[in-house]
């Protein structure tokens, strides 16, 4: 995900084909370190973004234009005065560093012919833009660097600019073979050639670097050997060529389907399912930066979502432990209420003082010791006996309800991680958000939150957002539907889904409902495995060898009145044991 020298110029390359001979005919700065040309060619207005953002420098063409502050900063008056209205004639890359040089020729305040450079330097935290005239002497930048800020140089009106240089890094466009043998010879106990390649070479990264390897030992026929220099060589330069020429094919490169690096030039170590290429370099940084921002903000939201329900199933379970707890020691009633009649029937035994009292036990033919309070009677002790009896049996008939509640709601809100596990989408979110909110565990607009409403409805307009269930064919045809969350297991089951459909679902464990639709055929027995494969993949157990699946015909299938969403009952199935590889099995895209 390096911005290295290759990107930057893929991106000189695509400027200079797009802005060539435009004017500038709009700057502004939206951020404190960004800038916005608009730039207007014969082929029409493009809008030039230049960001000098320390965690993310970037310089890319969109078609969005972006607020600017009601008062332009100084900087941005500058660059008005000196470039606006002018024209670029040129956009380069000064010795393949991660600089893009803009040089704009405009009319000075006596008329005269005048040339100007804007540069932006793409160095991470050291990234800036700076406005420079035909004497290289800097007019002003959008960060000012003092000797306090770097003792490498200085960036402040008035200095010469210059281009810090790399030590030992030289230029990969301008090497030739001698010097590159040179170096991976002579370094070849420093690492892998890939490193040596990034450290030697000024705007190669690691990633250019690896692809470039790899390439050699596929030019080689042998990947288990390191390539001859000459291999490597022969690809480095072919490379180097290509990006020379302009010759780019932008690339974003997938992994389990989440962007996770870029290039500018084509991959080779990715397999081609894990690629989407794109015509341009800016296209591609727009996608992959919002895809990542989407996929940050998605699992940010994930995070709170799982902490929040966490949070509550921790509680849910101490409580259900101490209720358990509670209800085991209500097993000493039926001993009290024993108790109580042998001491109705044995009282006359039972002399003043007495600590125990030894007597038959009629139920059970055996003698039987019970504990006395010397200071009560024998009819007092027996009525002691009873009032424990009853104070038992009427804790055990309460925490009998109270467990079954809180079993059910720890069984909901485990359904609702494994929810979160399945979610890939802005949209999945929200309707897990929402259930949480109907369901009184989180705080919403017009919603009553907490334990009088837990478990409850939730007093205001359900809102959906309509997330689509994920949808598979079968090798013979069949279409599969599982559902991501409760509410799209409650729509499939008994909306979706006829009677005469098949229902699958991991036994005993929270997961996704899966429904295949026969459409009045008989399913087969390839079908029945790869929608038990589905309610595998998708339940608790996925990480299990082998996972339980019941299946049955959805007829059969039950939603009680007043259960949780996601909730059913049945009585009459099939079961199967099956691995929860879905691999070879197609998923449809919506």
């Amino acid at each position: 995900m390096a911005f290295d020298g290759v990107t930057v110029a893929a991106i000189v390359s695509e400027l200079n084909n797009k802005l060539a001979d435009g004017r500038i005919a709009k700057v502004a700065q939206p951020e404190k370190d960004e800038l916005m040309l608009t730039i207007k060619t014969p082929n029409g207005q493009n809008r030039l973004v230049l960001s000098a953002n320390p965690t993310l420098p970037l310089v890319y063409l969109t078609d969005e234009n972006k607020i600017s502050p009601a008062t332009a900063p100084s900087f941005t008056m500058l660059l008005r005065k000196h470039i606006q209205g002018g024209r670029i004639c040129s956009i380069s890359q000064p010795d393949f560093e991660r600089i893009i040089v803009i040089e704009v020729e405009h009319l000075d305040e006596m008329g005269d012919l005048c040339r100007k450079r804007l540069i932006t330097e793409l160095m991470g935290k050291y990234s800036n833009i700076i406005l420079v005239d035909e004497k290289d002497m800097i007019l002003d930048s959008i960060r000012h660097v003092n000797a306090m800020t770097s003792s490498v140089r200085e960036v402040l009106p008035g200095l010469k600019y210059f281009i810090p240089k790399q030590e030992g890094r030289l230029d990969p466009c301008k090497v030739d073979v001698t010097e590159f043998a040179d170096i991976m010879t002579h370094m070849s106990d420093q690492g892998e050639p890939s490193k040596i390649m990034a450290s030697s070479f000024t705007g190669i990264s690691s990633m250019i670097a690896h692809e470039i390897y790899e390439g050699a030992c596929i030019a080689g026929k042998d990947m288990s050997a390191q390539p001859s220099v000459g291999t490597l060589w022969k690809v480095f330069a072919d490379t180097m060529e290509d990006v020379k020429n302009g010759k780019f094919n932008p690339q974003i490169l997938y992994e389990n389907g989440e962007p996770k690096d870029y290039c500018a030039v084509p991959a080779v170590t990715y397999a081609p399912e894990n690629i989407r290429t794109f015509d341009s370099i800016s296209e591609l940084l727009r996608v992959f930066y919002s895809e990542k921002e989407r996929i940050s903000r998605s699992k940010q939201k994930t995070s709170d979502l799982r902490n929040v329900v966490k949070t509550i199933l921790e509680r849910d379970v101490k409580k259900y432990d101490l209720q358990l707890k509670q209800l085991k020691d209500t097993e000493k009633m039926d001993k009290y209420k024993v108790y109580g009649e042998l001491l109705h029937t044995y009282g006359y035994e039972v002399n003043q003082g007495d600590k125990n009292v030894t007597v038959d036990n009629y139920y059970t033919g055996e003698k039987l010791t019970i504990p006395l309070d010397e200071t009560l009677s024998a009819m007092d002790n027996a009525a002691r006996y009873f009032d424990k009896y009853n104070k038992l049996k009427r804790t055990k008939e309460a925490l009998t309800e109270l467990t079954v509640s809180v079993k059910e709601e720890i069984d909901h809100l485990e359904s609702i991680l494994s929810a979160l596990d399945f979610a890939s989408k802005e949209e999945d979110l929200n309707e897990i958000k929402q259930e949480l909110i109907e369901s009184g565990y989180v705080r919403g607009r017009g919603v009553r939150s907490g334990p009088n409403n837990r478990g409850g409805k939730a007093k205001t307009e359900k809102l959906r957002f309509k997330s689509r269930p994920m949808h598979y064919i079968s090798s013979d045809g069949f279409h599969m539907y599982v559902g991501k969350n409760n509410y799209q297991n409650d729509e499939l089951t008994f909306k979706v889904a006829n009677g005469g459909d098949w229902w699958f679902h991991a036994k005993g464990m929270p997961g996704s409902h899966v429904i295949v639709k026969t459409e009045g055929a008989e399913l087969t027995d390839a079908t029945f495995e790869e929608a038990a494969r589905l309610a595998a993949h998708y339940s608790k157990g996925a990480s299990a060898g082998k996972v339980e699946i019941d299946y049955l015909k959805r007829k059969d299938v039950k939603k009680p009145n007043g259960a949780k969403p996601g909730y059913v009952i049945y009585y009459t199935n099939y079961s199967m044991t099956i691995d929860s590889d879905i691999s070879g099995i197609e998923l449809i895209e919506d």
